[in-house]
Parts: structure tokens; C-alpha cells; sequence
């Protein structure tokens, strides 16, 4: 018998001073069974990073040719590819074909650099890919945050992020590797 995934509820509140986009949402999230706490907030947090109207999650772990999360027009074609984690230079590239845009954000203890090293000549070929790295410390607190019903603050500005609830808060700086 497979397992079912894990039904959560996000309201954000989110301020990006940086793109000028203020409002509040309200999301219903599907945690994969194999997903851990530290991957579905690194994922959420991409989410607002990237927040339109039109962005919305995909099927993600359980569907190997979807991003985390992405934007599509009324053709069906794919504006915005929002991904997570060290993908392979092949998903790169059928990223980077699939989408007009692409933004990686990239997180993990002692494997980031590691990766980019050996994917920057790969990611470098692509003019429509933006990376970003996470650092480890942020994104291992925001499981902090984590809850089957949530409330985050999300206030970003100058480049850095504020993630809260009414216990916690983290202080996230995103590194542009490209």
C-alpha cells in the first residue's frame, strides 16, 4: 500500500518590497511521503520568492519533468520554472528549453558548492536560468516554521527575507550564483 501525501494549509502574508507585491494567500499543500519538513519549506519559501497570481504548485516529487512550482500562460506554455534542490545538467537544460524563464534555488549542507562547481559551465549556457543558494543555516531553521497549518510573515527586502510565524522567525539571504 503506498502512502498518501500529507495535506497542509499556508496562509502568507507576504511583503516584497524589492518587486512591490503585497497580499495574502492562502495555499493548500501536498507533502510527498518521501518529502522532509527542511525540502516542502525550501519549496514555500521559492513560492514567495516568486509569487504572482498565475504561479502555482505542481505534482512535483511524485512527476519527474515538473518543477516545484511554475507559471503558465492560457497556450499552456511555461513562463516561470521554479525548482528546487541540485538537479543534473539534464534537467537544467530541459528546463531551460521548456520555459522562458528559469530560477533555481539551490540548498543543502556541504554539497551547494560541490554542485555548482561541477554544473556552472552547464548552467552558464543558459541566458534564460537565474541560480540562487540557500544557505544551510536558514533553511534548516525554517523547519522551525513547519506545521500542518501555518501562518508565515514573509517580509523581503534588499535581497533578504524575513520568514516568521508568531514563535519564530528567519533571516534568509539568498546568494545569485547566476
Amino acid at each position: 500500500m503506498a502512502l498518501k501525501s500529507t495535506i497542509l494549509k499556508a496562509h502568507l502574508n507576504i511583503s516584497d518590497m524589492d518587486r512591490h507585491v503585497y497580499t495574502d494567500k492562502s495555499l493548500t499543500i501536498a507533502q510527498h511521503p518521501s518529502e522532509n519538513e527542511q525540502r516542502l519549506m525550501v519549496r514555500l519559501l521559492a513560492y514567495i520568492l516568486q509569487y504572482n497570481e498565475e504561479l502555482t504548485f505542481t505534482k512535483g516529487l511524485c512527476v519527474d519533468d515538473e518543477p516545484a512550482a511554475w507559471q503558465k500562460n492560457l497556450t499552456d506554455d511555461v513562463e516561470l520554472w521554479v525548482d528546487i534542490g541540485l538537479p543534473d545538467e539534464k534537467r537544467l537544460k530541459k528546463a531551460a528549453v521548456r520555459a522562458k524563464q528559469v530560477v533555481l534555488y539551490t540548498y543543502g549542507e556541504n554539497t551547494q558548492e560541490i554542485w555548482w562547481k561541477k554544473n556552472q559551465s552547464a548552467a552558464n549556457q543558459y541566458g534564460n536560468l537565474s541560480v540562487f543558494s540557500l544557505p544551510y543555516s536558514a533553511t534548516s531553521q525554517m523547519t522551525e516554521l513547519f506545521a500542518r497549518s501555518m501562518d508565515l510573515t514573509a517580509t523581503i527586502q534588499d535581497g533578504e527575507i524575513w520568514l516568521s510565524n508568531s514563535e519564530h522567525s528567519v533571516q534568509i539571504t539568498p546568494q545569485q550564483l547566476k
